[in-house]
């Protein structure tokens, strides 16, 4: 059985209610006026990162879902590049909306939040696909980084 309460969207949606509530508390600890335009590059750069990886998992119909069993190993589109896209995007996310807030005392939020993703998500997630795919998944691993 899932927990659905422990799951990548609700870590992520966590770290941003954190981030927004320590910019309230401490308004005015902003990071200068590029800070908003970063955010927003960041911001865009997540969603279509997400759009992109979610597409191939429609495309190759497996599993999104972290704990679950894959029944394919996704190597084409965006997986190119990152081994984790979905999380790469959760993190640009995240970091968009810290610069976009100018919430400086919430930076330190985004590795944390790394860490957590890693650490609950990601190892399970490879342990797996080492399970399903043993002689695909450690040639994947050579070619492709796990964040970028």
């Amino acid at each position: 059985m899932t927990n659905w309460l422990d799951m990548p969207p609700v870590w992520l949606v966590g770290a941003m209610a954190l981030a927004w509530g320590l910019d309230r508390l401490a308004p005015g600890l902003g990071l200068g006026p590029w800070a908003p335009w970063a955010g927003a590059v960041l911001l865009a750069a997540g969603v279509a990162v997400m759009v992109l990886a979610v597409a191939q998992f429609r495309r190759f119909r497996t599993t999104i879902v972290p704990r679950k069993d894959p029944s394919a190993m996704i190597r084409a589109g965006i997986y190119r590049w990152s081994r984790n896209p979905i999380y790469l995007a959760d993190s640009l996310i995240l970091a968009g909306l810290i610069l976009w807030w100018g919430a400086l005392l919430a930076l330190p939020l985004i590795p944390g939040f790394v860490w957590v993703i890693q650490v609950r998500f990601i190892r399970g997630e490879e342990e797996r696909l080492a399970a399903a795919f043993p002689t695909e998944f450690p040639s994947y691993c050579q070619a492709t980084r796990r964040w970028i």
